[in-house]
């Protein structure tokens, strides 16, 4: 099934599925294992600084030979895509899914660019998405508040063609400060003026039960990163202090099995939604 019509079928019944970023080999394996058990479908993503680390080919090469060794329906998606050519590289290398992220940009600048990689993507019949608001990233202040507009939404939509859109309705990426208070009524309204499948982003650290609401109320695609790197580094952290093993084939199935558990207990929260 293509990932459009996935989206679209879990928007329909009030569904979500988790997109959850990797790493390396550990954290892809940690990520499937709770797929697999759980017998979950799953998005797995990659940012431009994860393809710079593994390789493009090499990346692509894991997250397809990992869904089909762990048996999980997956799709692999590009996650904050900064350009059209990053786009066009992950199209070329067979990615499902690919996002453009123009959020920063003025509004029409934002159309532009985007309706770019939806031209391009078409040829693959691959899925877009885009952001429309602000959504902080890492290092970026949370105090900033620009919530994407039921209005700018439609038009943005209807403009650029895209298949689901990221929205900002009081989550940021990393971790918070303080816990987040996620805008449902503006979500309402946002899902009944777009049909496309709607993304949060920032979802490390959302309370089970906001997940939940956003959920019901038209959030099919919810992001998970920050968290998975965290618990494996902690993980690692402390197994590393006072261990003088140095075969790493030891090690990082502690750290790998810490992700399963975090992953597992996220799918619950959206499989219990339904």
């Amino acid at each position: 099934m293509k990932l459009k019509e996935k989206l679209q079928q879990l928007r329909s019944e009030g569904r979500g599925i988790l997109a959850t970023n990797f790493y390396n080999l550990e954290t892809l394996h940690g990520v499937l294992g709770a797929a697999s058990e759980m017998n979950e479908p799953l998005i797995l993503q990659l940012t431009q600084s994860s393809i710079d680390y593994m390789g493009l080919e090499t990346a692509v090469n894991l997250g397809r030979t990992g869904l089909k060794q762990f048996g999980v329906e997956g799709w692999i998606h590009l996650d904050h895509g900064g350009s059209v050519e990053l786009a066009q590289r992950c199209l070329d290398a067979g990615f499902d899914s690919v996002m453009i992220d123009g959020s920063e940009l003025p509004f029409e600048e934002n159309i532009k660019i985007t309706k770019e990689v939806v031209a391009r993507a078409k040829k693959y019949g691959a899925h877009v998405e885009a952001e429309l608001g602000y959504v902080a990233k890492l290092g970026q202040s949370h105090d900033d508040k620009v919530f994407t507009q039921p209005e700018e939404a439609q038009q943005f939509v209807e403009e650029t063609g895209i298949d689901a859109l990221a929205v900002a309705i009081g989550t940021a990426h990393g971790f918070y400060k303080k816990e987040p208070e996620l805008q449902l009524g503006l979500l309402e309204r946002i899902a009944e003026a777009t049909p496309v499948g709607l993304v949060l982003h920032g979802g490390s650290g959302v309370p089970a039960s906001q997940l939940q609401a956003a959920i019901s109320r038209g959030i099919c695609k919810v992001n998970l990163a920050t968290e998975i790197k965290n618990i494996f580094m902690k993980t690692l952290q402390i197994e590393l202090r006072n261990n003088e093993e140095i075969d790493l084939r030891k090690v990082f199935p502690v750290a790998t099995g810490e992700i399963t558990k975090l992953v597992k207990g996220k799918l619950e929260t959206i499989k219990n939604n339904s």
